[in-house]
């Protein structure tokens, strides 16, 4: 397939590289067009070196092969990543100022755009008018995720991670044959590592990324769930079309899963929940003690088992079947057992219908973007899906909770 990148000047043209690369690795002829403020971000030797072909950003390079309609005339699919709002008004009222514009204007095949800019600037009217214009004329808008932006702002504007706006492009040139095999589900999930006070600076948390929990969201959203993501500390910013539900504490969390649990057709328990909490939390911050030289005492810090989420889950389900309870385990292997003995004694300790057990420690799996698991189910074979990417990962365990939850 011929496909036409165009990138804009935002600070997101970074991602555009990654994107680059999955269009690239998957066999597809792509031509970057990028704006001249986009190469005051990435240079156009990284986008001729990623590619494998020329760049240029304006109409009079290589004049005699009439580049700013040949370009448009002959692509399969044009994706723009980041698009800024200039892209996105000079797009909608049909300005041709440079070959990016005149792309645009000549295309006849499927147009992508993913926008990324400030909060302000996305809920601003003219670009909500804009944007609604491209829309009626058939493009296809990838909604820009919330999350860190530049500089300490945070809100929607953020662009989508490079995987979503690929998948997106080729849905736009895919023919559908049937609607989306997860249409229909209501999906709860839950994600990142949960933070127990000590006191105002310091907690008690693990090493959980989030990364696994959200591409779970981010997957099933794009196979047509209805995803509610109930997140604790998060190291990603969450994907674009899910509901988010911010938590902190592992009681945080059960309360916010005890009220969506039993509306919910699926739910997934991928968060690091943390087992233990401080029995007091104090209202300042701990000191150290100063009783002279050779003080080297500690306060004592008493610990309470915090609820398992997950059992109550299990306990709380009416009839037995819905909904369908997926655990994960994340375990070390110890001296009473490896990791996947430990992994099926958790299953029918816990009850679940499909546990996701995978070796854990420092620099494995944690923070990671690719993970070995073994899939359990009561009365069935393991099933060991990786090394692969997380997102990899996600969809195989979406294929098997498809596959039991339509026979059920």
């Amino acid at each position: 397939m011929r496909v036409v990148l165009g990138v804009t000047g935002g600070i997101a043209a970074y991602k555009a590289a990654l994107l680059l690369r999955l269009f690239t690795e998957a066999g597809h002829e792509v031509t970057v067009v990028p704006t001249e403020a986009a190469l005051r971000f990435v240079g156009a030797p990284t986008w001729e070196a990623l590619s494998g072909r020329p760049v240029r950003s304006e109409v009079w390079a290589s004049i005699t092969e009439v580049p700013h309609v040949r370009i448009g005339q002959e692509a399969d699919l044009v994706v723009v990543a980041p698009a800024t709002a200039d892209i996105l008004a000079k797009a909608a009222t049909g300005l041709a100022g440079d070959l990016l514009t005149n792309v645009l204007l000549t295309a006849r095949c499927p147009v992508v755009m993913a926008p990324a800019m400030h909060t302000e600037m996305w809920q601003h009217p003219a670009t909500v008018a804009n944007v609604a214009t491209l829309r009626a004329r058939g493009v296809r808008i990838v909604e820009p995720a919330s999350g860190r932006l530049t500089g300490t702002d945070t809100g929607p504007g953020r662009l989508p991670e490079p995987e979503e706006i690929y998948r997106s492009a080729l849905a736009a040139v895919e023919p559908v044959d049937s609607e989306p095999d997860l249409s229909g589900l209501s999906v709860l999930i839950t994600a990142g590592g949960t933070r127990e006070p000590l006191d105002p600076v310091r907690y008690l948390g693990n090493r959980s990324s989030g990364k696994q929990g959200v591409a779970l969201a981010q997957t099933a959203a794009a196979r047509g769930a209805a995803v509610t993501l109930v997140a604790a500390h998060l190291e990603v910013p969450p994907p674009a079309g899910v509901e988010v539900v911010a938590v902190e504490t592992a009681l945080e969390m059960q309360r916010a899963v005890a009220e969506r649990a039993g509306a919910s057709d699926v739910v997934v328990m991928a968060a690091a929940v943390a087992d233990f909490r401080p029995a007091e939390y104090a209202d300042s911050k701990i000191k150290k003690s100063h009783d002279g030289p050779g003080d080297d005492s500690a306060p004592q810090i008493e610990l309470v088992r915090n609820p398992d989420i997950l059992a109550g889950v299990v306990a709380d389900r009416e009839g037995g079947d819905t909904p369908f309870v997926v655990g994960f385990a994340a375990e070390t292997g110890d001296s009473t057992g490896d990791v996947l003995a430990l992994g099926r004694a958790k299953l029918a300790r816990k009850g679940c219908d499909l546990l996701v057990v995978n070796e854990v420690g420092v620099g494995i799996t944690f923070g990671q973007d690719s993970s070995t698991v073994h899939l359990l189910r009561p009365g069935h074979e393991q099933v060991t899906v990786g090394p692969a990417p997380k997102a990899a990962v996600a969809h195989a365990i979406w294929d098997l909770v498809r596959s039991e939850t339509a026979t059920s």
